[in-house]
């Protein structure tokens, strides 16, 4: 008889919330274990058809650190929608204006490119600063992956 698969339904799922703290770590590395977290393949429950990752708050974003000469060569390029719109941006501005999208973009590109995916990038929340405003959710620190 072969092994029966269980699959949980939506309000069976049990969901926690994490905070790591960006400040030294390396980017690609951070957005691999973050990505992991969201999508919940650190469960033993996983079901990969629907949402059952944990929301995971980063701090400190802005002191994420990248290896080789990224900080130099790194573009963001993203089209407008106009005739010659296509803007490219390098990693150095975008850190500078908007830190917290430098981990987004990352994350983002390690998650599936579809309404799942939409929907576990909606539990990541990303801060420059020290302060976020999720204490009510009693986050616990982030698993080592």
């Amino acid at each position: 008889m072969r092994p029966k698969t269980s699959h949980l339904k939506p309000a069976e799922i049990e969901r926690s919330w994490f905070v790591a703290d960006a400040e030294g770590k390396v980017l690609g590395r951070l957005a691999r274990d973050i990505a992991v977290v969201l999508q919940g393949k650190h469960k033993p429950t996983v079901s990969e058809h629907t949402q059952c990752g944990d929301a995971v708050v980063v701090i400190n974003c802005e002191k994420v650190a990248t290896t080789g000469r990224k900080f130099e060569q790194k573009k963001y390029v993203h089209v407008t929608g106009y005739p010659g719109g296509r803007v490219e941006e390098d990693y150095e501005l975008v850190r500078d204006r908007h830190p917290e999208r430098i981990l987004i973009k990352a994350v983002q590109r390690m998650l599936p490119k579809n309404r799942l995916g939409r929907q576990m990038l909606k539990q990541l929340f990303v801060y420059a600063g020290e302060e976020h405003p999720h204490g009510a959710q009693k986050p616990e620190t982030f698993p080592q992956v």
